[in-house]
């Protein structure tokens, strides 16, 4: 019976363990030289030492901070294990503001268990690493792997599943698709050709089979079916998937096993943490949302009669269309003025629209002199108040508190092909690339590549950092979108 690797975070449960237990002694270190003490013989560090360990548990787990930790190099490895570290008391910190019972724990014993778990840590990864390779080849637990692959690829393949990622496997031999005289590749044997290769596997020690040929030679298609019979595992390799840049993993769709590509996946879990996040985040925000429009609703409609609200039809996550709020800023022929202002766009190509001064903002004016006054509506926007009704959206699930911003329906006739990747994910009130320039980027490319990046890269760690980053941009006034 076939062996399957674990997936994800439990991929690398015993690193998490390593870490757990370097964080237990870092914390036991910091009691024993502050307080001269057993820290669980103290009941306050004692359940600090519980809820530790579920903080670093929910880092591993939600930020997958192991991920690829077999691939890491010292200096890598030094950052991640940094930046995992300040997630666990990051989280701490929180934990104690929101339950006031800061003053009950010793900061010195606080900041010292900190620098202990990421020297322990970083050190006991390490450590660990060396191990579970030395430890894996004495103890003869690898699988020995047969490998199928054409002439043309076999090098390139050989090197590759020759690398860190084959932990786990040893290569016991080749089979070519066309006969050779050669006698190996890469230093490995070529022990059959395709018409001999169920004889040899059915005498030999093989584990599995890993075919990177043709499906539609005939000859594999019979190794694979040999295989099945001999209950020998066959892993085959998806021809041009290896570089697309994509997560891949296989599902049942309507009773059908299928392949499934895509930038990025999120599990149920991580889907649920989202929309209660979304959810806490859009009460809060709906409520101020609602005490802004009470302050500036008779301001707005006293310099300019109209709805204190205004919607607007935008797009969302793959293409659907939706109605999404802000407090009006501008008066109410702001969409019909727009044409006759295109020339003063920043955005060049015209993807976005963007004016260094906006003479349909609310109470702007440019005065005989030529100066140009600000009003309510341009405070409103620089302070983004503007942009608070967006948490009923967020509330309503068509939008999210971390996204990409969401293109009028005139920017999305315009996209190409390559742009609808922004769509992939439900739109938000901030996000990677708001953060990252906010209004000084002009270059609509480089927010679809920011975009991109976000998507790819989404975790929730992630859309916890852009959170603070809005934070911080927010208060610099750096202006809103």
């Amino acid at each position: 019976m076939y062996k399957r690797n674990a997936q994800g975070w439990s991929k690398h449960l015993d690193f998490i363990l390593v870490d757990e237990m370097s964080l237990q002694v870092a914390l036991i270190l910091a009691v024993l030289i502050r307080l001269e003490a057993m820290a669980y013989s103290l009941r306050i560090y004692r359940n600090m030492a519980i809820l530790l360990f579920l903080f670093d548990l929910l880092v591993a787990v939600l930020h997958n901070t192991m991920h690829d930790v077999m691939q890491r190099g010292y200096y890598i490895e030094f950052l991640r294990t940094f930046e995992h570290c300040f997630y666990v008391f990051g989280l701490a910190m929180v934990y104690m503001f929101a339950t006031q019972s800061g003053e009950d724990f010793s900061r010195i014993v606080l900041a010292l268990t900190f620098v202990f778990h990421f020297l322990l840590g970083y050190f006991y990864r390490i450590l660990w690493k060396s191990i579970v390779k030395v430890f894996d080849i004495q103890r003869g637990t690898r699988s020995n792997i047969l490998v199928v692959t054409t002439p043309e690829n076999a090098h390139e393949i050989l090197t590759r599943l020759s690398g860190n990622d084959m932990v786990g496997y040893v290569i016991s031999g080749v089979v070519l698709t066309e006969k050779t005289e050669q006698k190996s590749i890469n230093n490995y044997p070529i022990v059959a050709d395709l018409d001999g290769i169920a004889d040899y596997i059915v005498r030999e020690w093989i584990d599995s089979v890993y075919i990177d040929a043709p499906i539609s030679d005939e000859r594999v298609v019979k190794v694979m079916d040999d295989c099945s019979i001999m209950a020998v595992p066959t892993h085959y390799h998806v021809p041009n998937m290896s570089r697309s840049g994509v997560k891949r993993f296989s599902e049942r769709i309507g009773g059908t096993t299928v392949l499934t590509t895509s930038i990025n996946y999120a599990t149920p879990l991580q889907v649920f943490i989202k929309r209660i996040f979304d959810i806490c985040v859009g009460l809060i925000g709906s409520i101020f949302a609602i005490l802004i429009m009470i302050v500036f609703g008779p301001i707005i409609k006293k310099q300019s009669p109209g709805p204190i609200l205004f919607k607007q039809e935008r797009i969302g996550k793959n293409g659907k269309h939706f109605q999404m709020y802000k407090i009006r800023s501008m008066h109410i022929d702001a969409e019909d003025r727009k044409k006759e202002l295109m020339d003063q766009n920043r955005v060049k190509d015209g993807m976005m629209f963007k004016l260094d001064f906006d003479p349909r903002i609310i109470g702007n004016k440019v005065l005989p002199d030529g100066t140009k006054k600000a009003g309510i509506g341009e405070f409103l926007r620089k302070c983004s108040l503007d942009e608070f009704p967006q948490f009923f959206n967020v509330l309503g699930g068509s939008m999210s508190m971390i996204g990409t911003r969401p293109p009028t329906l005139d920017e999305w006739s315009k996209y190409e092909f390559h742009h609808r990747a922004r769509l992939a994910t439900k739109p938000g009130i901030t996000g990677l690339w708001q953060v990252s320039g906010r209004s000084q980027i002009t270059d609509f490319e480089e927010v679809v590549k920011l975009d991109t990046q976000y998507i790819a890269n989404w975790s929730i760690g992630q859309d916890i950092k852009i959170l603070f980053k809005t934070i911080g941009v927010v208060f610099r006034k750096k202006g809103a979108l």
